[in-house]
């Protein structure tokens, strides 16, 4: 199978082809390797790319380009049985600042895709979706049918495509899935993102440091998970035309989150309190009940497992990754 992934050297997108590629898969790499965080951890999971094609048997391509540019995306698309769309303006904050940049790459970005990858009868197209869409809690866990209310530009820019790809599963008979993600973190993550924060902090004997009042709570989802189910959606329609989540089904606060990573590097430490940022959920909390009944989905770990695996991971890759973590 030829699969194209957007976004392929950023975080989710390079997991999942480097694990495409792991699994005997061709690859095609779409990225425009925009710094919007640390370029050098683009560059390292691309050096990863070509190490897994090197030793295997699969072919391995990377273009650098752009989703929003229709000919680059008709072009990448030649050969190509499936699509896993991950490209995106990521970031909440970044879109309460930027809200056009957003919908340009989110949006318009994903109508190019969708557009192109009709034409060229590709047999299915797997969106990355966020927890965003959900926005204000009516209850909780979120389930799939929770009305959708974003409080960001980037859950509706989001929201706006998971319609979009119903439409053209609907319109044009073009097998499409949405998947809802729930704040993923692992090896290699966006260095803004909270954990990241905290683990090199303590690392550096500095105290964590919680914007708010530390009771939001987060269910954050193992990079491996998110793998597992775009793998099981490359050949299986079960979802096609439809949204499904996929978290961890844990929760955890994020005061209860910084005392676990200070707990196990710098106990001594005492934790830090800034002013709450803008437009960020206050809870989330996955439902997997329908991802798991539909694809078998099931988490493999708990947060302070996956936690405590980062935080190896983290010690094991330090020389390289901490340096851009901190100029973050």
């Amino acid at each position: 199978m030829h699969v194209l992934v957007t976004g392929g050297a950023g975080f989710i997108g390079g997991h999942l082809a480097e694990a495409f590629l792991d699994d005997g898969h061709d690859v095609t790499v779409l990225d425009n390797l925009e710094p919007f965080y640390a370029e050098g951890i683009k560059h390292h999971t691309l050096e990863v790319h070509r190490e897994v094609a090197d030793e295997g048997d699969a072919e391995y391509r990377f273009v650098e380009g752009d989703v929003r540019d229709p000919e680059t995306v008709w072009e990448v698309l030649d050969g190509v049985d499936v699509v896993v769309h991950q490209a995106a303006q990521a970031g909440v904050r970044e879109s309460v600042d930027n809200p056009r940049k957003v919908v340009d790459i989110n949006v318009d970005g994903t109508v190019n895709l969708l557009e192109a990858a009709k034409d060229a009868a590709v047999e299915r197209v797997i969106l990355a979706s966020s927890s965003s869409v959900y926005g204000k809690p009516e209850s909780l866990p979120y389930e799939e049918d929770h009305p959708t209310e974003p409080v960001s530009p980037y859950g509706v820019t989001k929201l706006a495509q998971e319609h979009m790809a119903r439409v053209y599963t609907e319109l044009h008979g073009l097998p499409t899935v949405a998947l809802r993600y729930f704040t993923v973190y692992g090896p290699r993550m966006r260095p803004n993102m909270a954990i990241s924060n905290f683990v090199s902090r303590c690392v550096n004997g500095e105290p964590p440091v919680i914007y708010g009042d530390g009771q939001q709570t987060r269910d954050f989802t193992y990079v491996d998970d998110v793998v597992d189910a775009n793998r099981t959606l490359l050949t299986d329609g079960s979802v096609d035309g439809d949204v499904v989540n996929i978290g961890s089904s844990d929760n955890i606060s994020i005061q209860e989150l910084a005392e676990v990573v200070r707990d196990q590097l710098a106990p001594e430490l005492a934790i830090e309190y800034e002013s709450a940022r803008e437009a960020d959920a206050e809870h989330t909390h996955a439902s997997v009940a329908k991802a798991g009944e539909l694809i078998g989905y099931e988490p493999s770990r708990t947060i302070s497992e996956g936690v405590s695996e980062f935080i190896e991971w983290y010690e094991q890759n330090r020389e390289w990754y901490e340096p851009l973590v901190r100029a973050s």
